[in-house]
């Protein structure tokens, strides 16, 4: 495949970070819809949104810090190649530390946090696409071998340095499935999200399917890096898929209160209240 999209002299172009970038920027704009279908400010969203993402790329560049210390502080000049190495963990951070920083922003800014989770599934799900696009350029994530006539091969040296990936050998084009299935999801929410009956409903069914997509996905990938748990039964994304279905369960059951606000599906408008028309008539 296509580790790396462009050259320009010296510099390099990683086709991973060219895609996750693109996804980024798709999930972005398409916050901005969803935040006014779920009655969310889309500045607060935005915001939210960037913030999540810097503490995202902070944790995730400081756990490979933390772990390759010892290399680091005899080739400082290494922490540049930091940004081409992708594992689990380094994933696991990523989303520990961006869930954190927007849970924080969101209850310093006085956000529904069920309304905005439900504006930002349907862009994560359309983000993750965009992004195991790239790991299939970059041969990242790769899956286990197959005899199957729609095989990849990866030939790139690059590939191999990076990514670990096996070269000239077919292997299953894993990242293709999931991507596929994580664009399957964000059209659903995207239909759903005006439909639901309570808020949290989208950000429950969203870890619903994402987790069963992981979990699913996984049976293709190869388990290098990737854990082993219960005898080799499960890796260590299985585990987190299991986990998302669970609270993905919690967060769709039916609840008697409801938040205050606009109604679902209803954006926010400018528009005055009857109590301060009421007011300007007084």
């Amino acid at each position: 495949m296509y580790p790396v999209l462009f050259h320009f002299g010296a510099v390099v172009i990683p086709a991973y970070g060219a895609l996750a970038a693109l996804g980024v920027l798709a999930a972005l704009l398409l916050a901005q819809r969803t935040a006014r279908t779920s009655a969310v400010n889309p500045a607060q969203v935005w915001n939210l949104s960037i913030l999540a993402l810097f503490a995202a790329l902070i944790g995730s560049r400081l756990l490979l810090v933390f772990a390759n210390w010892r290399d680091l502080s005899r080739h400082p000049s290494w922490l540049f190649g930091l940004g081409m190495v992708h594992h689990p963990l380094v994933g696991a951070a990523a989303a520990i530390s961006g869930v954190l920083a927007g849970l924080a922003y969101a209850r310093w800014q006085r956000l529904p946090v069920a309304r905005t989770a439900d504006a930002l599934a349907a862009p994560l799900a359309l983000g993750l696409a965009f992004e195991e696009v790239g790991a299939l350029l970059a041969g990242s994530g790769f899956g286990t071998s197959t005899t199957a006539r729609w095989a990849v091969t990866y030939s790139s040296i690059l590939a191999a340095r990076w990514s670990g990936t096996p070269l000239g050998i077919p292997l299953h084009p894993v990242q293709a499935y999931a991507a596929l299935a994580h664009l399957t999801i964000a059209v659903c929410l995207l239909l759903w999200l005006p439909l639901r009956r309570q808020a949290g409903d989208v950000a429950g069914l969203w870890m619903m399917m994402t987790g069963v997509a992981v979990f699913v996905t996984e049976l293709w990938r190869d388990t290098e890096g990737r854990g082993s748990f219960i005898g080799g039964a499960l890796d260590g994304p299985q585990l987190a898929a299991i986990a998302l279905v669970l609270a993905g369960g919690v967060l769709l059951r039916e609840r008697k209160t409801q938040t205050t606000g606009p109604s679902l599906g209803e954006a926010t408008t400018d528009a005055p209240t009857d109590a301060s028309r009421g007011a300007g008539h007084a």
